[in-house]
């Protein structure tokens, strides 16, 4: 309703080319060599690449150089409007989760009801449940002590426990939105929210199994970690929210969003109270703003908080994300670039006369960024901008499966360029053949697995 009637008011005039084919799409292929090289080669921040690849396809397409900034700077301006506080939003809710003690409430609930067997879903499950809001970033300092303490009093393999977690936190980061990943894709791809964010949690279920608990128990067997001699984990908040308060708090986002959603679905016409009511509260920045407002109450002062201490969690959760923002207003830009050249029209029409999986070839477009550029990130706002003109052409819950296809190639192999890699290492303890081993077919496993289960939804529905 009101975002569909927002999307619909900006729906863009066809773009009529400023260049023949081949100089458009020379253009594209240059400019995304080029942002590749500057990140990788050069070590420029992906901002500053993404600005100037930006920029030097404009100009190898033919267009005039002001029109050029004037693309880019709307594309900047309208990504940052609608996914920018999206996230700003999020990592407050992260940050209220982590330091009122929410987040160590989840943990230990879950893991004192689990046996020794059902550990390593157990760990899945924590991992999915903490990287639901959070960051993977944060959710790997807040998982990795439990790993350790775990490890330590069932002297199990480190491997056998971490890897599980890993592929929870991972799934989440790559499907399911806030993050910013997959929220950035929204909003490239104009996506349903709600339903990218319920199809997220249903293609990262079968995806965490199978790269979780179940390559856990092949990727123990290569790589022997045994439980830490001795370890002490950090000291809990003596006073921590409950754990029904502080999962009904965590969930309290997905349930708005999804409840629009669902409303919209049984009732698209509906204009009475309870339908327009629904689909105000289920808008993403009204869910976000609420689940805020009410985490600072049930997390912050359910958790002994103080509301000094509470104003300060929030104000402290925004300066780690500055950079990530940048990053996504900068993709925006691109896009915006590729439609105004009139590159995005010239790829639609590639793409569909190849009669190409879409959904594969969305997939492909973000390995190739991810493997080359090591930053999940990157990978999507650049597979994004690209996959953007063909979205338009395709139903809702096409758009939202291409949003879940780019999110699982955006996880495909983390090696040596991806931050994570070197995180996994140096908290495990491991070599860096080890990390490959493990971490690296981990994130292999969990991006192959997603893409199957995007392509089977997409038989299905």
């Amino acid at each position: 309703m009101i975002l569909h009637a927002l999307a619909t008011a900006d729906v863009p005039e066809p773009v009529k080319a400023v260049a023949g084919t081949g100089q458009l799409m020379a253009a594209a292929l240059i400019g995304i060599v080029v942002i590749v090289v500057l990140i990788t080669v050069v070590k420029l921040h992906p901002f500053l690449g993404l600005t100037v690849g930006s920029i030097l396809v404009g100009a190898i397409a033919g267009r005039p150089l002001a029109d050029i900034l004037v693309s880019y700077t709307k594309g900047v301006g309208d990504t940052v409007a609608s996914v920018g506080t999206l996230i700003a939003l999020g990592a407050m809710f992260g940050k209220l989760l982590a330091d009122s003690g929410g987040a160590d409430q989840i943990v230990d609930t879950i893991v004192s009801h689990s046996t020794t067997r059902t550990l390593p879903w157990a760990m899945a499950l924590i991992g999915a449940i903490i990287g639901l809001p959070m960051f993977f970033e944060i959710g790997l300092v807040l998982v990795i002590p439990v790993v350790f303490l775990v490890a330590q009093r069932t002297q199990q393999s480190i491997i056998a426990l971490g890897i599980p977690a890993l592929a929870g936190l991972s799934a989440m980061h790559g499907f399911v939105p806030p993050h910013p990943g997959p929220l950035t894709a929204v909003g490239l791809l104009n996506a349903d929210l709600g339903l990218t964010l319920g199809l997220g949690i249903l293609v990262a279920i079968p995806a965490i199994i199978v790269s979780g608990p179940l390559f856990a128990r092949v990727a123990a067997r290569w790589v022997d970690v045994p439980a830490p001699s001795s370890f002490e984990a950090p000291e809990p908040r003596k006073n921590r929210p409950s754990f029904p308060v502080t999962l009904g708090t965590v969930l309290l986002p997905v349930v708005l969003m999804l409840g629009k959603t669902v409303a919209d679905a049984i009732s698209p016409d509906a204009k009475g109270p309870v339908a327009t009511g629904l689909d105000f509260i289920g808008t993403p920045l009204v869910a976000l703003l609420l689940s805020v407002l009410v985490a600072m109450l049930t997390l912050g002062r359910g958790g002994g908080m103080s509301r000094d201490e509470i104003m300060s969690t929030v104000e402290k959760g925004l300066p780690p994300i500055a950079g990530i923002v940048f990053i996504v207003a900068a993709g925006g830009g691109f896009k915006q670039t590729l439609i105004d050249t009139g590159i995005a029209e010239v790829v639609a029409s590639w793409v569909q006369d190849s009669g190409f999986s879409i959904l594969l070839l969305a997939w492909l477009v973000a390995v190739f960024i991810r493997v080359a550029t090591g930053s999940a990130t990157v990978a999507t706002v650049t597979a994004a901008g690209i996959i953007a003109p063909i979205a338009a052409q395709q139903g809702t819950t096409e758009v939202s499966l291409l949003v879940l296809a780019i999110g699982a190639g955006s996880l495909f192999f983390s090696h040596v360029n991806d931050a994570g890699f070197w995180l996994v290492k140096e908290y495990f303890g491991l070599t860096v053949g080890q990390t490959i081993k493990t971490w690296s077919l981990m994130e292999t496993v969990l991006s192959v697995t997603g893409l199957v289960t995007v392509l089977g939804v997409g038989l299905v529905i």
